[in-house]
């Protein structure tokens, strides 16, 4: 368990009574206090039990409602061991990570990989295809190139650009599923899983807490890849004579209700989303990004154009995976908005772009989002 003091009180607080809809949206939204909800009201169990943990240079969290599950803490805790796990197979910042050594070694030689990250990297091609290459685990080169991967942004020059643009591209990326083996088409070619990993990640620990029974809970990793199993309540132990769904004065979906931060004021919420047994993830810029002789460059690149994505304030996607929820929002935010949404029909998801407006205004865009299932806020 984190020993930290504000790991401490957060655990107090969750315990003691928060409902879900505060503590998620605390813990989402980055807010400190939130007033309680007057819109909400439920007789049923809401005591959350939370965990957290550092890893992948963000806080990783499990929270469930703490009478449903006897050995919640634990699971929790499982799940977290499976994030450092996990953080060291797949960072590039580990020289002895199995990516690393797959960068190191692939250009020269077919590499054996770990089954369950092959078949990352081969779905990872296939959303390369998929979104027009706009998603692409490739752009590395690119990510140096601008100074991002130490976050000492720079703006390169044109024959900068031009090289690192010839080393990407999932189409570089030889994947041969008989011997499970990976190799690169050419020297120079790099994968970096940021835009997938931490998605993956959540689903591989919702997997663990499935098979330990667990039927409602919320993960997220740093924020913006949010994964909920469930509807956030314990399911119902027994019906009174006669009652029905219907009769009843408390409704049976409220979802895990989370908040999305303000792409230009984090400190705001922008809006909230409810979610069941769904995942949701959210690309911005609001925190990777330099200025340049009054022009601002984030942080996320058009890998077909190696130029900072443009449009786009922040996008949001809401899938039946995080990893695909992660990896989708990273598209939808280099597409823009046009082809984000014929790209979110096409595959009969659900969205939310932000964009400029007017001023310093900006405008909402709800895609295939029924109304039940979000709302925006003006704070």
């Amino acid at each position: 368990m984190p020993s930290d003091e504000s790991t401490r009180t957060s655990r107090r607080e969750f315990l003691t009574g928060r409902s879900a809809l505060e503590a998620a949206a605390d813990v989402l939204a980055g807010r400190g206090e939130l007033p309680p909800p007057s819109s909400v009201k439920s007789q049923r169990p809401t005591h959350l039990l939370e965990v957290a943990r550092e890893a992948m240079a963000c806080t990783w969290e499990v929270i469930l409602p703490a009478s449903e599950h006897a050995r919640g803490a634990e699971g929790a805790l499982e799940a977290l061991d499976l994030v450092e796990t996990l953080e060291d197979q797949l960072t590039v910042f580990r020289s002895h990570s199995e990516v690393s050594r797959l960068n190191q070694t692939a250009a020269r030689e077919a590499v054996l990989v770990e089954g369950r990250l092959f078949e990352l990297l081969a779905h990872a091609c296939r959303l390369h295809e998929q979104t027009g290459r706009a998603f692409d685990i490739t752009s590395a080169p690119l990510t140096k190139c601008w100074g991002f991967y130490r976050r000492e942004g720079r703006v390169p020059t044109a024959d900068e650009i031009a090289a690192a643009l010839d080393v990407v591209g999932s189409q570089h990326l030889l994947l041969d599923r008989d011997s499970q083996t990976v190799r690169f088409a050419r020297p120079g070619v790099e994968i970096n899983l940021g835009a997938i990993g931490k998605g993956y990640t959540l689903d591989r620990c919702g997997e663990l807490l499935r098979q330990q029974g667990v039927a409602n809970a919320l993960l997220h990793g740093g924020n913006s890849s949010i994964l909920a199993i469930g509807d956030r309540y314990p399911p119902e132990k027994s019906t009174a004579p006669g009652a029905t769904e219907a009769s009843s004065n408390e409704p049976r979906f409220q979802g895990w209700r989370v908040a999305l931060r303000h792409p230009l004021k984090p400190q705001q919420r922008l809006a909230e989303i409810r979610l069941e047994n769904e995942a949701l993830g959210t690309s911005g810029t609001g925190n990777q990004y330099f200025h340049h002789q009054g022009k601002r460059y984030g942080h996320i690149l058009d890998p077909r154009t190696g130029q900072p994505a443009s449009g786009v304030l922040s996008a949001t996607v809401i899938a039946p995976s995080a990893a695909d929820a992660d990896a989708l929002s990273t598209a939808c935010f280099v597409l823009g908005l046009s082809e984000a949404t014929q790209l979110i029909t096409q595959l009969g998801l659900r969205a939310l772009l932000v964009t400029p407006g007017p001023g310093v205004e900006i405008e909402l865009h709800p895609i295939n989002l029924p109304s039940d299932r979000w709302t925006s806020i003006t704070e």
